[in-house]
């Protein structure tokens, strides 16, 4: 019998957050109410073990709840369109893992997986900052830097799996100064994720040891850390100009520690349109509702009907 021909109607959603040092599971009705959520500590380099992780939390979900649900799980990297192996995630030990198939194996049901952005990207589209939008591009400014694009409610996915990562693009319209650029860990010089990533922004304020919440609150006293800032805003502002010029999203929602930097809201859309190729930018640019509950809310809402 092949579970993915099985379809059934859920009334519970199980929303699953598998990152690196946590893994969260929320379950919630279809009017997107939570039912419960609980965290525990991701298994440390531990293939084995984060499976088990994953299925005791949804055993004691289900037994709990004692009603059908689906699961959805967000991960870092995502599957391979061709292998179905993953791939591209911080979280070493799934990759080239069939984490996919080898959960329902364990779990005798469908699950459905998708990338941590995407997750976000869904979650905020579907009841968040940017509900009620046709076109969302989500962005991920944290550690790393990833989008997600959800269109009329659905992800959507490309042929490649790879929609939405901007943060692998060259930073767009550099100047001389920004020419070869920081080396990326994709191997290339100048990714968008080098320079507007937290590690990025501390890398660009130099000669000291700072991390990006630092630098955000010396930048209200201190020159150096404000023209940072200032750099900052101007370079996420060519880094959505592009995205801006290609999709012309009605939302672009952030997410990611950086996100909590108030001024990007007001300063960064007086800065694009330098670049936007129009005589009007109708584009807002919003910060998440859901916070760091956006991924696991999102995994939940992949049982959405998919985008076609």
């Amino acid at each position: 019998m092949n579970i993915n021909n099985i379809h059934i109607i859920y009334m519970i959603r199980i929303g699953i957050d598998l990152g690196g040092t946590k893994t969260e599971i929320a379950a919630f009705d279809a009017d997107g109410a939570q039912l419960l959520r609980k965290r525990e500590h991701t298994p440390s380099n531990d293939y084995a073990a984060t499976q088990a992780l994953i299925a005791r939390l949804v055993a004691d979900t289900v037994e709990t709840l004692n009603e059908p649900c689906s699961i959805g799980i967000g991960t870092p990297g995502a599957p391979s369109p061709t292998t179905g192996l993953m791939r591209n995630s911080n979280s070493t030990c799934l990759n080239n893992q069939p984490l996919k198939q080898d959960l329902e194996k364990l779990l005798g049901r469908e699950v459905r997986i998708a990338n941590d952005a995407d997750c976000f990207a869904l979650s905020e589209a579907h009841d968040g900052s940017a509900a009620g939008a046709k076109s969302v591009f989500g962005v991920i400014i944290g550690t790393g830097v990833g989008g997600g694009i959800v269109i009329n409610g659905h992800i959507l996915t490309g042929p490649n799996a790879i929609t939405g990562e901007w943060g692998h693009n060259s930073l767009p319209w550099p100047s001389d100064g920004e020419r070869p650029g920081p080396l990326c860990y994709c191997g290339k010089h100048g990714c968008i994720e080098t320079f507007l990533s937290g590690p990025g922004m501390a890398h660009d304020y130099a000669g000291a040891a700072i991390d990006a919440a630092q630098i955000v609150a010396r930048a209200a006293h201190e020159a150096h850390a404000n023209d940072t800032l200032a750099r900052y805003e101007e370079r996420l502002a060519r880094a959505l100009a592009s995205v801006i010029n290609v999709l012309d999203p009605e939302v672009i929602v952030l997410g990611g520690g950086l996100s909590n930097i108030v001024r990007l809201y007001e300063n960064v859309p007086k800065l694009w349109g330098s670049w936007v190729f129009s005589d009007v930018i109708r584009t807002r640019l919003v910060r998440n509702k859901h916070g760091d509950s956006s991924g696991v809310r999102g995994a939940a809402w992949l049982w959405n009907k998919p985008l076609t």
